[in-house]
């Protein structure tokens, strides 16, 4: 089967693999879509030891197909069913599953192999984390239940009320789709990003945008009248940008850190401003097997219809390309359909 093999930063590989076979636990999906993601980017340029432990392995990670061959032993699925594979598995048993949060598992287990004809999907997320999908949901919109169910966790921390002011330091693919979910939730949002393609396109579609500056958090403050976000949310990974968005929080807000900065950078805070206005900070970091199913209902219901964050649509032997494409800021989501 044609495949696209990850052997190390900067090499992608377009290539025959071997067709793999189910063992016992694991299923057979054929990949009907599959989309580009930024963490596909960052791990195309340097790497993830977390991610992609083991080399070469097959690239991507967010999918949606169908079930051509059932391993021994498996439960709950079978032939023919449409599933979304989620990326990753919480063990069940460590201290943080037992209280209810499958995201920070000690021994979460990740995979990938999206960008292919065909995914084996792993035992422990056959067991856990395939769900099934209705034949009424196309799989471009079903592959977006992995960052759907991210922006759900992180929302589910900001605690978003009708008409809060929330405001988005980013204008990707999360971010647009984290904006996208807090409209659904009652929110109010402004969107901020750098001039470009990116910024044009959330306008298009009907986003109050802001253009990012050196000094953002004046301008953020006077659209707000003022008060400044009851939300503010990073989906930059910047630190400099998490420090704007703290700054641009009012007083008993909450600044959600969705974006992941670079290992070993800080941030400086106002512990003033931290204790006597009781700004709450909290990050957000990936989904849970719960979070999954529930982004799969926002998408049959189609109350979250991601179909604009679908700029470009490539074939396989293209993924390199896709991925320049968002490193450069031209695209948001790549459609692969193998």
């Amino acid at each position: 089967m044609k495949a696209v093999v990850f052997y190390g930063p900067g090499d992608l590989r377009f290539a025959d693999v071997p067709m793999p076979r189910p063992k016992p636990g694991e299923v057979l999906v054929r990949v009907d879509a599959a989309l580009t993601c930024g963490t596909d980017v960052k791990t195309y340029r340097r790497g993830h030891p977390v991610m992609i432990p083991v080399i070469p392995t097959i690239f991507g990670h967010e999918l949606a197909g169908t079930i051509v061959e059932v391993g021994p032993g498996v439960q709950g699925v079978r032939e023919g069913d449409r599933v979304v594979a989620a990326n990753s598995a919480p063990c069940g048993a460590c201290s943080s599953c037992r209280r209810g949060r499958a995201n920070l598992c000690e021994d979460l287990f990740f995979w990938n192999g999206a960008f292919a004809e065909y995914a084996l999907i792993p035992s422990r997320v056959t067991a856990l984390n395939l769900p099934k999908i209705s034949d009424s949901l196309p799989g471009r919109r079903g592959a977006f239940a992995e960052p759907l169910a991210c922006a759900l966790h992180a929302l589910s921390l900001a605690e978003i009320r009708a008409g809060d002011q929330v405001v988005i330091f980013g204008h990707g693919p999360l971010g647009q789709l984290l904006g996208l979910l807090a409209i659904h939730q009652g929110g109010r949002v402004l969107l901020i990003g750098k001039p470009g393609p990116r910024l044009d396109r959330a306008r298009d579609h009907g986003f109050e945008c802001l253009e990012s500056l050196p000094d953002v958090v004046p301008a953020v403050r006077k659209v707000t009248g003022g008060q400044g976000a009851d939300v503010a949310i990073d989906a930059t990974g910047r630190p400099e940008v998490w420090e704007q968005a703290v700054t641009s929080t009012r007083r008993g807000g909450t600044t959600v850190f969705f974006g992941g900065c670079a290992p070993g950078t800080e941030v400086r805070l106002d512990t003033r401003r931290l204790h006597y206005e009781e700004l709450k900070l909290v990050g957000a970091f990936h989904h849970t097997p719960s979070g999954i199913r529930r982004a799969i209902s926002l998408l049959e219901s189609g109350a979250i219809n991601p179909d604009v964050l679908v700029t470009h649509e490539m074939r396989l032997s293209e993924v390199p390309e896709a991925l320049e494409l968002m490193a450069r800021g031209l695209a948001l989501k790549v459609l692969i359909q193998p």
